[in-house]
């Protein structure tokens, strides 16, 4: 099988995995040539206090002008954390470079925990409801997929038949299969794989720890489970199961969370996926 390129949208986080430096890893594990295009630069993720950015919204415009005047196809596209509404528009621009069937991944970064992020102004939010109709997959977790579906961000499904027809729902209206990430009980952490009206529940045990980044991390390796020629559902078991065992083996190690999963030693895990 000849080797895939995916161009990857996304912040660079110098410290703190989280944004490119999940997605590279991950993607570069999986047998796939991942070519970066950050969004911004951070010498730590915003989670962290003190950080500090720089904006790449205009490199990016140029990068992508190169890209094109080169010819380059990719066989995927994936969009992560975006800084303003004009980077949207470079997601779309990036997407002309798409193979004619290659993938638009998009996991539209707003929020977690029932809260949006500071960045996230309501034109910043509308556009990225706008790129989701373009994407062949959505990877939102219960916050994102609540505002996607005009919801308070706050509000999460009651219970699993629920949690169904938000996926459906986001199928419905966007035109895209939808995996939904986040859902669950004290016990358990539920993935909903949604293609159309048809949804698959996945299920992992819930550790019991929070580290940033991990949905970075999951939508990168259901990018490169699809690229190795993964069903929709068994990408997202793939990503489910990896993220579980990278959190349960950091809760190990008691380090703190602001640093991320333990990603590097876990890696090996991805080779034959």
């Amino acid at each position: 099988m000849a080797q895939k390129m995916a161009l990857a949208l996304h912040d660079l986080s110098a410290v703190g995995r989280a944004g490119l430096t999940q997605v590279f890893a991950a993607l570069s594990a999986m047998g796939h040539q991942c070519v970066p295009l950050p969004t911004a630069v951070y010498s730590s993720h915003a989670g962290i206090s003190g950080f500090e950015t720089q904006d790449l919204t205009d490199w990016m415009r140029r990068a992508l002008g190169q890209y094109q005047a080169l010819g380059l196809t990719f066989d995927a596209v994936l969009s992560g954390f975006l800084n303003t509404p004009e980077q949207v528009a470079c997601v779309r621009l990036a997407a002309t470079c798409k193979k004619p069937d290659g993938i638009v991944l998009v996991d539209p970064v707003m929020g977690d925990n029932g809260k949006l992020y500071k960045i996230c102004t309501p034109e910043l939010v509308t556009q990225i409801a706008e790129l989701c109709a373009d994407a062949d997959v959505i990877t939102p977790n219960v916050t994102e997929a609540a505002v996607l579906l005009d919801k308070p961000a706050n509000c999460v499904p009651e219970n699993i038949q629920e949690a169904e027809s938000w996926v459906q729902e986001l199928c419905a209206r966007y035109g895209a299969h939808t995996i939904l990430t986040g859902f669950g009980d004290a016990d358990t952490v539920q993935t909903l794989c949604g293609q159309g009206e048809q949804v698959t529940v996945i299920q992992n045990p819930r550790i019991g720890a929070y580290y940033p980044g991990t949905g970075d991390l999951f939508a990168a390796v259901v990018l490169g489970a699809l690229l190795n020629g993964h069903t929709l559902p068994q990408a997202a078991q793939c990503a489910a199961d990896f993220v579980c065992d990278c959190i349960r083996e950091t809760a190990t190690q008691h380090t703190q969370p602001q640093w991320g999963v333990l990603l590097e030693p876990q890696l090996r895990r991805l080779w034959n996926v």
